[in-house]
């Protein structure tokens, strides 16, 4: 048996090595999964045009789908050049069946190829185009129309700007795809080749710096063979699409001249290793800025989240002894305090934030370490913007689901008080999450939970070392490992894998059975420092790896909210 998932690809062949079958072959060896090519239509091309698209006979067609089904039952199948309304009701067949079966679901990527190009051929009549409507999309998990697909599928006008697309890929949606990318690498609308996404987990554009290149045939279908291998390699759909993102960039910059047209995308096998093919994620409709590194580095060492102000003095106490705090959160949380109205616990809030302020005032200047307010970021914007906190003396920590929650209008908040000096720490689990936070000029992102942690309910599976050391080696700033770390022994895995500091919730806290609890802090900080420090060292680091592991069962995509 295979090693590598098996992916189907159900397109067309095309004479002339640019497009089809063979970028879904060259897609599909440089993601490591097995591809069956059953052609479902053939084509006389070359790279000045289409010449003829022949579609196979339907009985041709089901003859290469029933020998694959007897031996290699695929994870995605993924269509591209149907070319008949027949050869669409074959291939929904095979899905029926499939459907029937006890197994794990196919998972179906849909490339709409509806004409060419190069030339502009059309390769669908009304007939298909009906078929696609109304037995494809409804059954396919993502599709990637090109803006001229896309508007064609609904039977509307091209978009004429990226402000329409959203709404389009809105409709599709409402067809009854599960998720859409339009891409917009064909469009010439700035410096950054846009795509947008819409899945029930992320939407927003997904955007890299357009490459000047003439060379590229077969972007569309390496784009929708590249989701599907890393759906094929256990990705949802969000995931998926930044996979196929930094996939297809990559493969445009190796093109290559054949014949006197445009020549075809090679495929790089390293991209997703490749921390220039990292796309940045928007928010919402508004396309996302460059990445902006902040000045100031985040400092490296241990992280220390407490429940209060109360919980963090110990260690504050043992860090004017003990070299290795870095930062310290206050994760206060609201429901901890119901018996206090708003304006009370706002008070109380704002109280313990100027404790723990003055604490760390009176530490030596050499151990000070930030003070991170998890959420409350109204507070926290409140207070700068009135003068009453400095920005430059915090740092903000959110969860991603927060920084949705905050609008434009408040991100545009936290924009400015990041420009007068308020660092900005964000959550990721995903590689969606990943490529959003670093449209967001954050001073670090978290990358969790590292292993399976008690301390909240998260559909996420373990990162572990693995997926940490793909976190620091993409990542534009600092990466902090957050999740199941309690003893020396991970404290120095997680900064071997690469991360700049180690978030430590249970591990620093004070136990119930300490005789001394004063000198019992003291030795676990300097415990955790120590082994911080044996994790830094060149000969403890972990090689890191070519590909993330998924983070999230396919599965419970739909029970999540984006």
């Amino acid at each position: 048996m295979s090693d590598r998932p098996v992916l189907w690809s159900v397109a067309g062949n095309d004479s002339g090595g640019g497009a089809g079958l063979s970028a879904d072959a060259r897609a599909a060896e440089g993601c490591a999964v097995h591809l069956c090519p059953v052609v479902a239509s053939i084509t006389a091309q070359n790279s000045l045009g289409v010449d003829r698209v022949v579609p196979v006979a339907a009985e041709v067609l089901d003859a290469q789908l029933a020998a694959l089904a007897a031996d290699l039952r695929p994870s995605v199948i993924k269509t591209g050049l149907i070319g008949s309304a027949e050869g669409v009701a074959v291939l929904m067949r095979w899905l029926a069946r499939f459907d029937a079966e006890s197994g794990p679901r196919v998972r179906l990527v849909v490339d709409p190829v509806l004409g060419a190009s190069a030339g502009g051929a059309a390769f669908c009549d009304d007939a298909l185009l009906a078929a696609y409507r109304e037995r494809l999309l409804p059954r396919a998990d993502l599709i990637t129309p090109n803006r001229r697909e896309a508007a064609r599928l609904l039977g509307v006008a091209d978009a004429a700007t990226p402000a329409e697309v959203p709404a389009q890929a809105a409709a599709l949606r409402a067809l009854g795809a599960g998720a859409v990318a339009i891409t917009g690498g064909d469009s010439a609308d700035g410096t950054d080749a846009l795509d947008w996404i819409d899945t029930p987990l992320a939407r927003g554009w997904l955007a890299l710096p357009r490459l000047d290149a003439r060379h590229t045939h077969g972007t569309g279908c390496t784009f929708a063979t590249s989701a599907a291998a890393a759906m094929a390699r256990g990705f949802v759909a969000a995931d998926a699409l930044v996979l196929a993102k930094m996939a297809t960039t990559a493969a445009i910059a190796a093109g290559h001249a054949a014949g006197q047209g445009a020549g075809p995308v090679g495929f790089d096998a390293g991209f997703a290793g490749d921390a220039r093919r990292l796309p940045r994620l928007g928010c919402d409709e508004t396309p996302p800025g460059p990445v902006v590194v902040p000045p100031e580095r985040w400092p490296g060492g241990l992280y220390a989240i407490s429940d209060s102000f109360a919980q963090a003095m110990p260690l504050l106490a043992a860090a004017a002894e003990v070299a290795g705090l870095c930062a310290l959160q206050l994760r206060i949380k609201r429901a901890a305090h119901r018996g206090l109205d708003d304006a009370a616990f706002a008070e109380a809030l704002q109280a313990q934030i100027g404790q723990a302020q003055a604490a760390i005032a009176a530490l030596p200047a050499e151990r000070r370490p930030v003070l991170v307010i998890n959420d409350h970021h109204a507070l926290v914007l409140d207070a700068i913007e009135a003068g009453r906190l400095d920005a430059a003396s915090i740092a903000l920590h959110l969860g991603q689901e927060d920084m949705l929650a905050l609008g434009a209008a408040g991100r545009a908040r936290l924009a400015a008080a990041q420009a007068r000096g308020l660092r900005l720490g964000l959550s990721s689990h995903s590689l969606w999450e990943l490529a959003r936070a670093t449209a967001l000029q954050p001073a670090y992102v978290a990358c969790g939970p590292v292993w399976a942690t008690t301390t909240k309910d998260m559909p996420w599976t373990p990162q572990g070392l693995h997926n940490l050391g793909w976190w620091a080696r993409m990542a534009p700033v600092p990466v902090v490992g957050i999740g199941g770390v309690l003893d020396e022994t991970q404290v120095e895995a997680v900064m071997a894998a690469g991360a700049a500091d180690v978030c430590l919730v249970r591990a620093l806290a004070a136990q119930p059975g300490d005789a001394d609890p004063a000198a019992a802090q003291r030795e676990r900080l300097a415990r955790m420092a120590a082994a911080c420090q044996r994790g830094r060292e060149p000969s403890a680091a972990l090689a890191p790896p070519l590909w993330p592991c998924a983070s999230l069962d396919p599965a419970a995509e739909a029970g999540i909210v984006a």
